[in-house]
Order: C-alpha cells, then structure tokens, then sequence
C-alpha cells in the first residue's frame, strides 16, 4: 500500500518505500517521543495518566501548530514495527489509562501491524487515535477493531481556511466524512465507574482568534448530524506560534469575548456531554484546566 501510497485524502501516490510522500514521511515508522501525559480531558488522562506516543511529520501543514517541530520540522527518530508495539507495552506496563496515538495517519498501516503484535504479547488497555481530522474513510474502515477510541479534531467549517491555514483541500467534507466513519466502529461513549473513556468518539474543536463564527458552525453541524451524547471538547490554548506569528488575523491570543461567545453559543446548543477548556489570563498559562 505505501508503494503508490492512498493512506491519506491526499493521494499523493507516491512510493514510499523510496521518495518521500507529501506528508514528509516514508515507508519508516517515525517518532518523536513517548510518555505517561497527563493533561489530557479527565476522561482520557484520569489520574494514571494516558500513554502517549508522538509521531513526527503530519499530511497537514497548520501554521500555528504548536508541536510544529514534530509535525513540521521532523523531529523524531526512526523506529520498526516491532519496536513500535514493544513501546505500546511499555506504556502498558507504567499502568496508563491507554495508548494515545498523536499525529498517525501517516504510519496506520504500520500501526495496524504493530498493534497486532502488541496484543499477541497481552496489550489489554484501549488504543486511542488521536488526529486532526483529515482522514480517508478507507483507510479508517481498515483500522476498524484496531481502534477504541477516535480523538479527531474539526478545525474548519469553511474550506477556504482549511487552505489558508493547513494547505489542504475540501477539510470540511473530507473530516465530516471522516468522523461519521469513526462514530460507526465505535458508537456512543462508554465510561468505567471511574469515568475513564473505554470506547467511543471525542470530537476537538481549537478555538482561532478571529474566527468565533467557524467555531459556532462546527458545533451547529456536530449538533445536527452526530448523536447529542458524543463527547465535545472546546480548546482555548490557543496562542500564536510557527509560522502564525507572522500572520495577521492569527498572531494574537483568543480575547475574552470571543471565548465567552463561543462557551455561551456551547451552552445554548445543549451539547450533553464534553469539556471546554479555562481561558488563560496570563502569557504562560497554557497547561489544559478541563471543566465538564
């Protein structure tokens, strides 16, 4: 599959095995980092904390990642499949809640195999895959039974600033797509009496400076086309970094009225279930403060 790869919706065909694809990766398993994190929603952190592995490079090209060395500069190491799932049982071993799979659309073939071993050697803890959103719905049909939990975000309801912003095309109807896919393999969320997720779908929405109105579509559309118990998450740590602080519209933080706007249009939609996160009063305070 990665020698004329179709992983992402990109499609860009190249083989993988000997160039490198447009997501800057090849046919090599990279990552950056692994660790026990603790900041993620209650439901995915708890208080053993969630397994994270961060995988480098990404089919995005967001000009305000904030893990932009990862996802856009390519940091990382090269590792193989078998040691990708030693990893996953490593994690295991630390008693995390699960593994957190961030940024891994790039390598889901690889991680599929991974997986397998994985759980051959007793990986019993949930798998979370954790993305921005910009999927191939058949690339999700073959990680079905693979994946527990789907931790996509939904960044833009207009195309136009999925462009500007990520270098891609058609994001609205190519991540929508994506989301209904992953609600199909997992439902409704399920919850341990410790009100850990075990199974389920969280949408993420980040909240950009200047655009109070593509965060009301994209809860309006989530409202109308997902089942009201599916999981929100609202993220207001936005802050301007990479290429962002060059760009107008984006190279300050969130004011207090527009997260105030979007929290009062959150409440009034009657979303049952998910997290918004606190908005920072001063210019270090990013570490997530969930409120359900």
């Amino acid at each position: 599959m990665l020698e004329k790869c179709t992983i992402c919706p990109h499609k860009c065909g190249i083989d993988r095995t000997k160039q490198i694809g447009r997501c800057k990766s090849t046919d090599k398993i990279k990552i950056a980092l692994y660790s026990v994190h603790n900041f993620e929603e209650p439901c995915i952190s708890g208080e053993k904390g969630s397994g994270t592995i961060f995988f480098s490079n990404c089919n995005m090209n967001c000009i305000y990642c904030q893990n932009y060395e990862i996802s856009q500069l390519g940091k990382g190491k090269e590792i193989s499949i078998e040691e990708l799932s030693q990893i996953m049982l490593e994690q295991q071993e630390k008693g995390v809640e699960n593994i957190n799979l961030v940024t891994p659309t790039s390598y889901a073939i690889q991680i599929i195999e991974a997986i397998k071993i994985a759980k051959k050697r007793g990986l019993k803890i949930p798998i979370v895959y954790n993305t921005n959103g910009y999927e191939s719905v058949e690339t999700l049909k073959l990680l079905e039974g693979y994946i527990d939990i789907y931790l996509p975000d939904l960044k833009y309801y207009d195309n136009e600033l999925g462009k500007k912003y990520s270098k891609v095309n058609d994001y609205f109807k190519i991540a929508t797509e994506a989301i209904k896919e992953m609600y199909r393999q997992v439902g409704q969320p399920m919850l341990n009496k410790n009100g850990i997720m075990k199974k389920g779908l969280m949408i993420r929405h980040l909240i950009l400076p200047n655009n109070v109105e593509n965060s009301k579509y994209i809860l309006k559309w989530i409202k109308e086309n997902i089942d009201n118990n599916v999981y929100v998450s609202i993220m207001a740590q936005y802050f301007p970094t990479y290429k962002a602080k060059e760009t107008e519209d984006l190279n300050r933080k969130l004011t207090k009225k527009e997260y105030e706007e979007v929290e009062n249009y959150l409440y009034d939609l009657d979303l049952e279930n998910g997290y918004i996160q606190e908005l920072g009063e001063h210019e270090e305070e990013y570490v997530p403060k969930w409120e359900i």
